[in-house]
């Protein structure tokens, strides 16, 4: 009898078949469908149009000021404890702007503050060795000098007012932020008149608050207006951490105009002086004890504006009791309700006015003439 393989053989290639079959539809549909012809092609952009009037305003703005916004760099003098040698290690870096065309740079104080040299970089990349000329940290501003003596020299920014702004109106920081180089944030006026403490005790007033970013580096940096005039000069942040919490606050242009060019002319700023003698715990004392808003004279000085107006200063009696004097309650329209007061309000005359002091004189008020010096 014959063997029966045919039916076996052919049984076993019918399944090779299928299988073949089957793996060869799931080949087929593991590959990817062909994407159309047009799906493979970049998508046509569409187009924008103009830019609007306010975006065009800001740029132009910004490339304007930028030329006049530098980027400053400072060192500080080491000494190696091993070899002796003294080195010049960087050591932080902040914003300032061209003042005029004599190549004054202002900044803030707390930029230079510890530095024993500063390098100043234009927008057009050139460096150059700054000189100290003079700072104020009653006001955190300093000035430094650099000599263009090839090339274009950068111009100075325009300069606004600050005595009219208004809250709610634009402005823009232009400085360099974390080293990043000039940078652009905008915002608006947030509040006027505001104060902060400084490490010397006393108050930097009349600042400006804004909501324009201003973050570690944009120090010294312009605040402008929407007409690109300085209106302020970024100086610090509220922040715990360092870090921008929308809280800025700059110097103000009017205050920026009236110290800067004593700064350049002396190389220091010096208040006005009546030439009397006060203290701020003793006279806050004084002021709860009698119920009078003012400064108490406690002394003048011989041969001061205050000596020569017949000012009249505190004194003891026999029992070593205090015989009251002359109490300043105003300079001016400024009233003077305690020190700070009254060295704010000397602050916005200049050595050689004459101002009007309002005393408190034996329980009665009047009116004294009074010509400033400048003080030591």
């Amino acid at each position: 009898m014959k063997p029966r393989t045919a039916p076996i053989v052919m049984l076993a290639a019918g399944l090779l078949a299928l299988l073949g079959a089957c793996w060869r539809s799931d080949a087929q549909s593991a590959q990817p469908a062909q994407p159309a012809a047009t799906a493979s092609q970049p998508r046509t952009p569409t187009p924008r149009g103009p830019l609007s009037a306010d975006e065009q305003a800001t740029i132009d703005l910004f490339e304007r000021s930028r030329m006049s916004v530098v980027f400053i760099a400072t060192t500080q003098r080491v000494v190696d404890v091993w070899t002796r040698n003294a080195l010049q290690v960087p050591r932080g870096t902040g914003s300032g702007f061209i003042w005029d065309d004599a190549g004054h740079v202002i900044t803030n104080n707390h930029v230079l503050q510890g530095a024993s040299g500063a390098q100043v970089r234009l927008a057009d990349g050139r460096s150059f060795d700054a000189e100290l000329v003079g700072r104020s940290p009653y006001h955190d501003l300093a000035v430094l000098r650099i000599r263009v003596e090839d090339g274009e020299k950068p111009a100075p920014l325009p300069i606004g007012t600050s005595e009219d702004l208004r809250v709610g109106q634009k402005v823009f920081a232009v400085g360099n932020p974390f080293g990043l180089d000039w940078t652009l944030t905008t915002g608006i006026v947030s509040a006027l008149n505001r104060e902060l403490p400084t490490d010397s005790g006393l108050s930097i007033r009349d600042l400006i608050q804004t909501d324009a970013a201003i973050n570690p580096g944009n120090s010294g940096g312009p605040l402008l207006d929407s007409a690109g005039r300085l209106i302020g000069v970024n100086t610090a942040i509220f922040s715990p951490s360092g870090a921008y919490a929308g809280i800025g606050f700059a110097v103000p242009v009017d205050t920026v105009n009236r110290v800067v060019p004593r700064l350049i002319a002396t190389g220091r700023y010096t208040r006005p002086s009546l030439g009397v003698r006060v203290d701020s715990q003793y006279n806050a004392a004084l002021s709860q004890r009698y119920q009078i808003d003012g400064v108490f004279v406690l002394a003048i000085e011989p041969g001061s504006p205050a000596a020569s107006a017949g000012l009249q200063p505190a004194t003891l009696d026999r029992r070593q009791n205090l015989v009251l004097g002359d109490v300043i309650l105003a300079v001016g329209e400024r009233r003077t309700e305690d020190v700070e007061d009254l060295f704010d309000a000397l602050d916005r005359v200049n050595p050689g006015d004459q101002v009007r002091l309002t005393v408190q004189r034996n329980g009665e008020q009047i009116q004294v003439p009074v010509r400033l010096i400048a003080g030591q």
